[in-house]
């Protein structure tokens, strides 16, 4: 494998690492390698979207995946009408669950902003929402800005300050009184490069999230200004200024987050996407979400990430809790609260069994 490189010894891999800056732990890769640290869930959407999820094997032949040419593609079926269970695509979890640690996404393309679509990028633990929920990129339909949100179990909630977004709700709580259910604390990005169509337009960019015992941080860079030291290698996160979005408070972060798995998916419709359909633009489209993405294949061709890389770092002061992933999982996948909330809106929690 490409990940989990030479720069730490196999024996050592989880070993602390040495005191000072962040130092490279995995390397994803850029070719079909980046493919051998996933899972590919195949089971029925918990999010009660229109999707078909399918295996490795599957999503290669029918070109949803790709790692030649330097970059990894994760894409959809943008070339059949689609049928029941909906249109085909990928979820992805990673064979390693992180404790702590600084993830950087290089970004060329996401999905874009298109009707029906419902793509993420994000981290997930174990029995949720116990070990906590990181979405770090997650928008619906035509939306134009990032929304970044942590979903919780009771007591953590953050403060207005400290970051450039605009909090949308504050409690993680995933059953907080007066907030939608399993909302959970949501800030949005105030760019409209940051996500869909105006991040693809910009030429693409990075992701840094930061996961410390004391916040959770998320800071995006559009391609033209990218810090010299995340491309050089030596990613230093207190010359970055203010983040996008920072998660701290009445939270104890140690005990809400452990754990988790880095994810990719692309769903359609389903209990964001599909709920808000007919109040949003999307409508004049189709009378519903899910005839629309099954009988408008050409319409998905944006709707595709395009990854130049993913890199772990660890904070040579602090543990390394990274562990492979070997077990049975049942956890609960849940949709963020919209950007601008809509009346009627219903969130539903799914529960599932995710086997290995």
């Amino acid at each position: 494998m490409h990940v989990f490189s030479t720069l730490i010894p196999a024996v050592g891999l989880f070993a602390h690492l040495a005191v000072g800056a962040y130092k490279l732990q995995d390397d994803y890769g850029t070719s079909d390698e980046f493919f051998d640290n996933f899972d590919f869930f195949t089971g029925e959407d918990p999010t009660e979207g229109y999707v078909n999820y399918v295996d490795r094997s599957t999503a290669s032949q029918n070109g949803l995946i790709n790692g030649s040419g330097g970059s990894v593609y994760i894409g959809v079926d943008s070339s059949n009408i689609a049928s029941s269970p909906g249109r085909q695509s990928v979820r992805l979890s990673s064979t390693k669950s992180y404790t702590h640690g600084l993830v950087i996404l290089d970004l060329e393309h996401m999905p874009g902003s298109v009707c029906g679509t419902w793509p993420a990028f994000w981290m997930l633990g174990d029995n949720w929402p116990s070990n906590g929920e990181i979405d770090i990129i997650e928008g619906v339909n035509q939306q134009s800005t990032n929304q970044v949100a942590l979903h919780t179990s009771p007591e953590c909630s953050i403060n207005d300050s400290g970051f450039s977004g605009s909090v949308v709700t504050n409690n993680c709580d995933v059953e907080a009184s007066g907030q939608a259910a399993n909302a959970g604390c949501a800030i949005t990005s105030k760019s409209t490069e940051s996500y869909g169509d105006g991040f693809n337009k910009a030429g693409g960019g990075v992701y840094a999230t930061e996961w410390t015992g004391d916040a959770i941080k998320v800071w995006f860079f559009p391609s033209a200004s990218v810090p010299s030291d995340i491309s050089t290698g030596s990613p230093n996160p207190s010359g970055w200024g203010d983040p996008m979005a920072a998660f701290a408070g009445s939270c104890d972060i140690d005990s809400h987050f452990k754990e988790l798995q880095i994810m990719f998916d692309i769903t359609f419709c389903g209990s964001w996407a599909g709920d808000v359909w007919s109040s949003d633009s999307c409508a004049s489209k189709s009378s519903s979400c899910t005839s629309y993405v099954q009988n408008n294949p050409s319409d998905f061709v944006e709707t595709f990430w395009s990854v130049n890389s993913l890199k772990v770092y660890q904070d040579g002061s602090s543990s390394n809790n990274a562990t492979a992933s070997t077990s049975v999982r049942s956890y609960t996948s849940t949709p963020l609260v919209s950007p601008t909330p809509r009346p009627g809106w219903k969130h539903r929690r799914n529960y599932y069994k995710h086997r290995q």
